[in-house]
């Protein structure tokens, strides 16, 4: 087994090595991407995994941003325009998906280089991605900075949520599995989802059933 001390892990040299090991340890998370807009009407979207919950009521999602010390025009058309969309893609678009983290300029729109369509729906500024089956719109709640490493918590309230009918249960499900998300380990990993397996509501009495 490797075993790595905070020392070493401080004075590794190779810092994308070190970069890849902890994007990595958290896990596989979902490739969320996120659609922003400027006041000239230049459209942008990257790819997140750092999309959390944060509480259903209100209804939050927070997300991280790296070091604003190269342009990040995700931060400053969510800062310009108070909000942004969030997509889900199935991961047959998982090369668009991933093409979307490269350095595009702001001329450039990452919608058309990479191969996917813009959505306005209702009054909702940023653009949604058209191929998205799971899509809603975030408002900027508050900016949170984490001094430690220069990043930035984006708070944001959820509203305006579209989602297929057959994907959506009485009981408020999401059986997201169904359209394949497309799923993201560290910078360039991409993944497929199981169908997963719900359980009862857990109690201590007793082991939790299969629903």
């Amino acid at each position: 087994m490797v075993s790595i001390n905070k020392r070493e892990l401080e004075e590794m040299k190779d810092e994308r090595y070190r970069g890849r090991l902890i994007n990595c340890l958290s896990g596989i998370k979902t490739a969320v991407l996120i659609g922003t807009i400027n006041h000239d009407n230049q459209t942008n979207l990257a790819v997140f995994s750092s999309l959390v919950h944060l509480g259903a009521n209100p209804a939050l999602m927070g997300l991280i941003v790296r070091p604003d010390i190269s342009p990040r025009h995700t931060l400053e058309n969510i800062i310009e325009q108070g909000e942004w969309s969030c997509n889900i893609l199935s991961s047959h678009y998982k090369v668009a998906i991933h093409h979307t983290s490269a350095r595009f300029s702001r001329e450039q729109s990452e919608f058309s280089h990479c191969g996917l369509s813009e959505e306005f729906i209702e009054d909702v500024k940023s653009p949604f991605v058209k191929e998205a089956q799971i899509k809603w719109k975030m408002s900027l709640v508050r900016i949170v900075d984490i001094p430690e490493n220069g990043t930035k918590l984006i708070i944001g309230s959820v509203s305006n949520i579209f989602i297929p009918d057959a994907l959506l249960s009485e009981d408020g499900f999401i059986d997201v599995a169904k359209i394949d998300p497309c799923l993201v380990t560290g910078l360039d990993c991409y993944h497929q989802v199981n169908q997963g397996q719900r359980f009862t509501y857990a109690k201590p009495d007793h082991l939790p059933k299969p629903l």
